[in-house]
């Protein structure tokens, strides 16, 4: 085993994403250590801590004592990542990376190492759809039994509690009528879902990489059970830059919903309702985090819905 806490060095963008309360500076104090107990304990040696790496988690290559690659996973435990290892423990390597060993409690799985620097965004946009849409047929199973998934009513309410937070900030003014829409269509949702089914909960082109065992599978799962058109409105919104890019962004829109919705068959306008609640939370979350470009993005996308 090697990498001793004093080895091992936080991202930037990690200290950035989660250091803004006491809470998550307690939390990236305790890491290089907690990282380097797991290294021990599981009888790996560290390659390389991976920088960026993710924004709850801190990442990197190792070998096992077979010398066998994976990762090391260290994340910030959530209520949106608390069950990551119970969704990949499900899914068994079918459509996601397979999960080698998991200690919940403190965040921290061992995955199958994938390729990090060849993401489904590598790929043309309509290549990615194809695939994108492929892989989430897999993932969409029943939940097992006694599971310990949270329900999308659960989601819905605290993102809808957010919403309702930011919506006073500055700038959000204009954004008054779309989160109203937003709120409102999301209660209409819930009130009328027939359907419960395992979701990702974060499914974009980002957290989908490519692999040796399978051209591409899914990582980061944020797992919750609900209807797939929930799941299917993150994609929906990836590479939004195209899209409010293009000429004629309105028609832009409705023809991606209508592709995502005939490929999946998924209705279209529970679709549509999921990604206008999606893409105002998204907007509003990046105004909150002092990220205006991203913010005028997704508000410029869910008003053309």
């Amino acid at each position: 085993m090697s990498g001793a806490p004093g080895q091992i060095t936080v991202p930037e963008w990690l200290a950035r994403s989660v250091g803004v309360d006491e809470a998550g500076r307690h939390w990236l104090a305790e890491l290089p250590g907690l990282f380097a107990d797991r290294l021990s304990d599981w009888d790996l040696t560290l390659e390389r801590v991976l920088d960026p790496g993710g924004s709850l988690s801190l990442v990197g290559h190792v070998h096992r004592d077979d010398l066998s690659p994976a990762v090391l996973k260290a994340g910030l435990v959530t209520p949106e990542t608390a069950q990551e290892h119970a969704a990949l423990a499900h899914w068994a390597g079918r459509g996601a990376v397979l999960l080698l060993a998991a200690d919940p409690a403190r965040g921290v799985l061992l995955l199958e190492r994938l390729h990090g620097d060849i993401p489904l965004r590598s790929l043309a946009e309509p290549k990615a759809m194809v695939e994108a849409t492929s892989l989430l047929r897999r993932l969409w199973v029943e939940p097992p039994e006694g599971h310990p998934f949270a329900p999308l009513a659960d989601r819905a309410a605290a993102t809808a509690e957010r919403l309702r937070r930011h919506r006073g900030l500055p700038g959000a003014a204009e954004a008054a009528a779309v989160v109203d829409e937003a709120l409102t269509g999301a209660e209409e949702l819930l009130g009328s879902a027939t359907e419960t089914v395992l979701l990702h909960g974060d499914f974009h082109h980002g957290n989908v990489l490519a692999a040796d065992r399978a051209p591409w599978l899914a990582i980061d799962p944020r797992p919750l059970t609900g209807e797939r058109a929930y799941d299917l409105a993150r994609l929906a919104l990836d590479r939004a830059d195209t899209l409010v890019g293009s000429p004629g962004v309105p028609a832009a829109v409705r023809r991606r919903l209508h592709q995502l919705s005939e490929a999946l068959e998924v209705d279209r306008d529970r679709l549509r309702g999921w990604t206008l609640f999606r893409a105002a939370d998204l907007g509003l979350r990046a105004l909150a985090a002092g990220r205006r470009g991203d913010a005028e993005l997704y508000l410029e996308f869910a008003g053309a819905l």
